[in-house]
């Protein structure tokens, strides 16, 4: 069987897209990035697709008109699973009913800290365990279901940089084993929960 076929949406610098590329060079990883689209046409992850022999694609515009053109090249490349990184738009849930399955990765343990700038909200808050999460897209704020979580812990000393860049590392590990539970049809959706079943012919 073949391996599944990835798109990526950026905005921005596309770290979590490199380290599902990276991921990806092993060949027994069963998933490969296929496509990269930026609504920015000055994202530096397009090069850095690029650079990789990945078909990358700025498409302008907004609202139905970009979905459109966004859900035409989706399917022109058979993408099967959408991966956004650090993607900064809002999709509409007429473009996720018709797109493939859409992961996201967030910076804090869901559902605590949803929408922008969570290590903020985190440091504000006082806790003293952020972490990161993957979960499904669905058409609210970072509300899917989640697939994985990993904590990080928040010291005394952290500042906004200090303890995005900890759980930057983490989602860095957390997000390519996400997209290889899903390529290997290990993650079963049962309401809000998403169960993790064992790989067919081991366990």
């Amino acid at each position: 069987m073949g391996r599944k076929k990835i798109g990526i949406m950026v905005s921005g610098r596309g770290s979590n897209m490199q380290a599902i590329i990276d991921a990806s060079r092993d060949p027994d990883y069963p998933a490969r990035v296929e496509l990269v689209i930026s609504n920015r046409e000055d994202a530096p992850a397009l090069e850095k697709a690029r650079k990789e022999n990945i078909k990358a694609k700025f498409i302008p515009g907004i609202g139905r008109d970009w979905e459109r053109k966004t859900l035409d090249l989706i399917n022109e490349k058979e993408i099967e699973l959408l991966c956004l990184a650090g993607f900064m738009r809002v999709l509409s849930p007429e473009f996720l009913a018709q797109a493939p399955p859409v992961m996201n990765i967030h910076p804090s343990l869901l559902p605590a800290f949803p929408g922008l700038n969570a290590q903020k909200q985190a440091l504000e808050h006082g806790v003293k365990v952020s972490g990161c999460t993957v979960h499904f897209v669905d058409s609210g704020v970072d509300s899917g279901p989640i697939i994985l979580q990993d904590a990080v812990e928040v010291k005394q000393d952290d500042d906004e940089e200090k303890l995005a860049g900890r759980i930057l590392k983490t989602e860095h590990k957390l997000y390519p084993r996400a997209v290889e539970l899903w390529a290997r049809d290990q993650l079963e959706i049962e309401g809000r929960k998403v169960k993790i079943k064992e790989e067919k012919g081991r366990g």
